[in-house]
């Protein structure tokens, strides 16, 4: 099965402890399409400006992610500048939305009949106009942040009722339900029929929730972070296209999709932009998924 990826597409400049980056390519669509690759067919869907580098249009197409859905329309490309003093936290010093701001994304006939849709990190209106195309989706799920939660929260829950899987990190999930216990937070949200949410917790990995269901999906030990941008949307991008892969929705296929997540996760932060991400190979990703059986089996 393969998987639609609507998202943003960016150049970023970030700079960590480790160095730094200018302009270099970033963006939701990107990172999760970068990981899912592994496992499906990928196709994304997003706006980029003219100056947008071909270099990095080819990139995405030499690792089989399909581009027809990128729209390239007069103006400049969406730029993002952060910094990470701490890594587990970006202090935002730039957001040039761009060509990003008038954003409407448009589905041909294909992608209205793609069966697993991932809606990254956009306004919640364009993921709602999204899943009204979608005809006959067997899993659609979505990404939020806080921006959307404190701006746009009602329009959001719509999108969170439509959806089966719901991305979100600890602190979003605490302010979109008011409680401070995660557990008893995912709890809260089975008021909106979700088949699963996925509770995206940094450095202390990740946990699967839907009723009496719970795993929890350790981080790769790594000794070196270096650019932690990205990882939130390689990890959605990693269980996303194994899911699409195994195409079923039981819980040995979602124990999986969080390990290969959080191991496309690992990947990605150990190098700027898509450094690392675009060269990994199935080997080393099936290494690391050894290695966490390993630290977990007792």
């Amino acid at each position: 099965m393969s998987l639609l990826i609507v998202g943003s597409i960016a150049l970023d400049s970030v700079k960590t402890p480790f160095g730094e980056v200018r302009e270099a390519l970033g963006g939701s669509a990107v990172y999760a399409s970068m990981a899912s690759k592994h496992f499906s067919q990928t196709e994304i869907i997003g706006v980029i400006g003219k100056d947008f580098p071909e270099e990095h249009l080819k990139l995405l197409e030499d690792n089989k992610i399909s581009i027809i859905g990128v729209e390239k329309v007069d103006g400049k490309t969406f730029r993002w500048k952060g910094v990470y003093n701490d890594l587990n936290k970006a202090e935002t010093l730039d957001t040039q939305l761009n060509v990003f701001a008038d954003f409407q994304p448009k589905l041909s006939e294909k992608h209205q009949n793609t069966e697993y849709v991932f809606l990254g990190n956009i306004d919640p209106v364009l993921q709602l106009d999204v899943l009204n195309k979608i005809k006959n989706p067997r899993i659609t799920a979505c990404d939020t942040m806080n921006f959307w939660i404190s701006g746009k929260l009602e329009k959001l829950i719509e999108v969170i009722k439509e959806v089966d899987i719901l991305f979100i990190n600890e602190d979003e999930l605490k302010m979109l339900t008011g409680e401070n216990n995660i557990f008893k937070a995912a709890e809260i949200t089975e008021k909106y029929n979700l088949k699963l949410i996925v509770i995206k917790k940094g450095e202390h990995g990740a946990i699967a929730v839907k009723n009496d269901f719970v795993f929890f999906a350790p981080v790769f030990p790594l000794k070196r972070v270096v650019d932690p941008t990205g990882a939130g949307d390689s990890f959605a991008g990693g269980f996303m296209g194994y899911l699409a892969k195994s195409d079923n929705f039981n819980e040995k296929t979602i124990k999986n999709a969080m390990i290969y997540g959080t191991i496309l996760a690992s990947f990605d932060v150990e190098d700027f932009s898509l450094n690392k991400l675009s060269k990994v190979s199935s080997e080393e990703i099936e290494f690391r998924k050894e290695k966490i059986r390993q630290s977990v089996i007792f």
